[in-house]
């Protein structure tokens, strides 16, 4: 499909016109001029071309929240907003309207998802229709809905992407998963049973200690207490654990390496607790800082990431657990008030 007719393929969105100028189309997203809490987030009206060379533009059916995107929005993430009139947001599934000129990977009518790998304060997907780069693309799981496949990708990759192919994780291993209620830490769980490892679900409070236990966790710990590193021990039989996958990262990354067997492997993949990480002195021991946008960057993983996640979901053992589906775009502030009061367990949603 060339350019010019895969702008003809864009449907759907709304198109007009300035005085004495090319008509141009426009969708929605949702934007941020200033950093702060979620009343910064707006819906807005933004120019929509069709697809250049090598991307491919899809309509947005539903949007799978992250705790990055509430750091970014404050301030806080790793990398900084442009503003005013930044993007957000990672995970998105939906269905592809159009293709530039050399994509062969997909085309017009195939269900997809956002593969969160770029800068999303360029490329944010929060939004009625999105165009990226055709590397940032993947095919949703066969038979899978929009809301599921919007839960599915971002966290289930991070799982498998950081404790099976960074960390190595075996059957039989002992694994504790630290802030274990969330979207990556519930898949977490279902990616190291799936491996046949031995999920030890950590939490702060007893309030979602059964919910984690429903969702197949054998062992959970809850830090308010109980002694992270104590349970552990006891649950491993005195050996430790094989492997940390830790979320929260600061002082406490220094506890949760305590737990470890000696030579064993922590793969640390977010900062929810923004002081410096605390190093343990229970060597010999391996860390890992796993940035999964990068290694989504690579064809060869998002193609096994892919294969893992589709088998996963079509034997059952993967399957995601959505705490709350928000509907519209104009929820998206609301949906975030949810996310950063940490009550809920799972995924949030957003449709479009």
């Amino acid at each position: 499909m060339t350019t010019s007719s895969a702008r003809k393929a864009v449907t759907g969105a709304r198109t007009e016109a300035g005085s004495g100028a090319a008509t141009r189309t426009v969708t929605k997203a949702v934007l941020f001029h200033e950093l702060g809490g979620p009343e910064v987030l707006k819906v807005e009206d933004v120019p929509l071309a069709g697809p250049g060379p090598g991307e491919v533009l899809f309509r947005v059916e539903a949007i799978g929240l992250n705790r990055a995107e509430a750091l970014f929005r404050a301030g806080a993430y790793y990398y900084r907003p442009t503003l005013p009139g930044s993007r957000l947001g990672y995970e998105a599934a939906g269905v592809v309207e159009a293709v530039g000129e050399g994509v062969t990977a997909f085309a017009p009518g195939d269900a997809v998802m956002a593969a969160a790998n770029f800068d999303f304060g360029v490329h944010g997907v929060y939004g009625e229709r999105v165009i990226l780069p055709e590397g940032s693309v993947v095919p949703a799981p066969a038979g899978a809905d929009a809301v599921t496949s919007a839960a599915m990708w971002l966290t289930y990759s991070t799982a498998y992407g950081g404790m099976v192919e960074t960390g190595g994780l075996a059957p039989g291993d002992h694994v504790l998963i630290t802030a274990a209620s969330s979207g990556v830490g519930t898949a977490a769980i279902q990616t190291a049973l799936q491996v046949g490892a031995v999920p030890i679900a950590a939490t702060r409070g007893e309030a979602k200690r059964q919910q984690l236990l429903d969702l197949g966790a054998p062992h959970v710990i809850t830090t308010d207490s109980q002694d992270l590193v104590k349970e552990a021990g006891r649950i491993t039989g005195g050996q430790g654990a094989r492997m940390v996958f830790d979320a929260v990262g600061g002082p406490g990354f220094a506890d949760a390496c305590d737990a470890l067997t000696p030579g064993g492997t922590a793969v640390i993949y977010g900062t929810l607790d923004r002081r410096p990480v605390h190093l343990s002195l229970n060597w010999p021991l391996t860390v890992h800082a796993y940035a999964n946008g990068a290694l989504s960057r690579e064809e060869g993983f998002r193609r096994r990431a892919a294969a893992f996640i589709g088998s996963g979901l079509a034997s059952g053992a993967l399957a995601p657990v959505i705490a709350e589906t928000f509907d519209g775009l104009e929820r998206m502030a609301d949906a975030h008030r949810l996310m950063e009061s940490n009550t809920h367990t799972g995924k949030i949603v957003v449709t479009v």
